[in-house]
């Protein structure tokens, strides 16, 4: 099978408006848990996971926070401009780029920029009662003018680029939910695990998370690491072409510690990812393994989008891991900080991944690629069917499933490697 030439078409479902959860439920671990395992399906609660989940499993949560990106600007004229903060460019690092009081560049979406021509957009704000004015320059366009460079300039140096966006930002929803962002998405809109400022969308499987839930598994023996991946806007991009390999996949960055990687040596074959980011942060991991190797005095430390499917790779995951601690030992570093554009579709080789909770997610997604490619490609239309049929809610602030690899699943790649 040719992966490029899958046609998006085969992974499309009717999905009712009304189906898409609107807003989460009061109580987080309330919401529907659908369970998948050998081709048995089950209907439970998500308060029922550390039933579910042992001594022997590594559950892995992205701790990354969804940061307020959305500024306002009006005009002279009465418009209103839409600054949407996608990434940081000078500097390009998220701690620092928060730390700056001065200047800063940023990657951007711009609503109405028909209406924004030239000149720098203004804004007068007040921070902890210091008086200051926000400017914004348009420096370029990229990507056939889909997002733009932008330079934020302010004249108190006081006054932190996270402040300005913990105060004046707007918490960037997704566009699905057909509602203006309310003061309590602030909170809801967050995992109680969350900690690492820089995504413009939650990791929305972990919302489903409760103290008592973690409490519950960490009294079950469960352990517990983190990884970082900030979520780019890329992951509300529908694929509009007709076949995946015409799909570009957005850029991600992401961190992990060393102590992360050697607890994932050491729990083999029993790692549950949450969320389709953390599983696309693991999953990465062994091909930045492969890279280190090639070059470990200079890798390029970026996956791209079908470096899985073109290459043949005959490290072991175990091999691929230790390389990259070796390399972090070797450059007296604690954290390996990458980025990925992995695609992950059906023939995908998961070679760290058992288990995924995930959410139900959009007809026509990358990351419904990702559970197909998963689960099997004539599987996840059976769980979907079966999710529909019992009510559960989709999307974001939808319901969630805990999926787990078949046992004729892990034994073939146990004997690829």
């Amino acid at each position: 099978m040719n992966i490029k030439e899958i046609r998006i078409e085969d992974f499309d479902y009717a999905l009712p408006d009304e189906r898409i959860a609107k807003y989460p439920l009061e109580e987080r671990d309330s919401s529907n848990l659908l369970y998948w395992r050998n081709g048995t399906i089950e209907k439970m609660h998500f308060y029922d996971l550390p039933d579910l989940l042992s001594r022997e499993h590594l559950l892995i949560y992205n701790n990354t926070k969804v940061i307020q990106a959305r500024l306002h600007f009006q005009k002279e004229t009465g418009a209103t401009i839409e600054i949407f903060c996608l990434e940081p460019h000078s500097p390009a690092d998220y701690n620092l780029v928060f730390q700056e009081n001065k200047s800063c560049v940023w990657k951007c979406l711009v609503g109405n920029s028909k209406k924004w021509k030239e000149g720098a957009l203004k804004q007068t704000m007040s921070i902890r009662n210091i008086l200051f004015e926000l400017r914004a320059v348009r420096i370029e366009s990229a990507n056939e003018g889909m997002s733009h460079l932008v330079r934020f300039e302010w004249d108190d140096e006081e006054i932190l680029f996270s402040d300005i966006l913990s105060h004046f930002g707007e918490l960037p929803i997704p566009p699905y939910l057909n509602r203006a962002t309310e003061e309590k998405d602030k909170e809801t809109y967050q995992t109680v695990y969350s900690k690492i400022d820089g995504s413009v969308a939650a990791p929305t499987a972990g919302l489903h998370f409760t103290m008592d839930v973690l409490r519950r598994l960490a009294l079950n023996g469960v352990r517990e690491d983190e990884v970082t991946l900030h979520v780019g806007a890329g992951t509300f991009q529908p694929v509009k072409s007709e076949e995946i390999g015409d799909h570009p996949m957005h850029r991600e960055i992401i961190s992990v510690t060393k102590s992360t990687i050697e607890d994932l040596i050491a729990s083999a074959g029993h790692i549950v990812a949450v969320g389709t980011t953390s599983v696309r942060t693991l999953e990465s991991l062994y091909y930045l393994g492969c890279r280190i190797a090639r070059n470990p005095q200079n890798p390029d430390l970026m996956v791209e989008q079908w470096e899985p499917y073109e290459n043949n790779y005959t490290l072991t995951t175990q091999e691929a891991l230790q390389t990259i601690i070796d390399y972090l030992n070797n450059n007296h570093l604690s954290t390996l900080d990458a980025a990925t554009r992995i695609m992950i579709v059906p023939s995908f080789q998961f070679r760290i991944v058992n288990k995924i909770i995930t959410n139900f997610h959009q007809p026509k997604s990358t990351l419904l690629l990702l559970i197909s490619a998963f689960v099997g490609i004539d599987r996840w239309r059976k769980i979907y069917d079966f999710a529909m049929e019992n009510n559960f809610r989709f999307l974001s602030y939808g319901d969630s499933s805990l999926l787990v690899r078949s046992e004729e699943q892990e034994q073939g790649v146990k004997s690829k490697e």
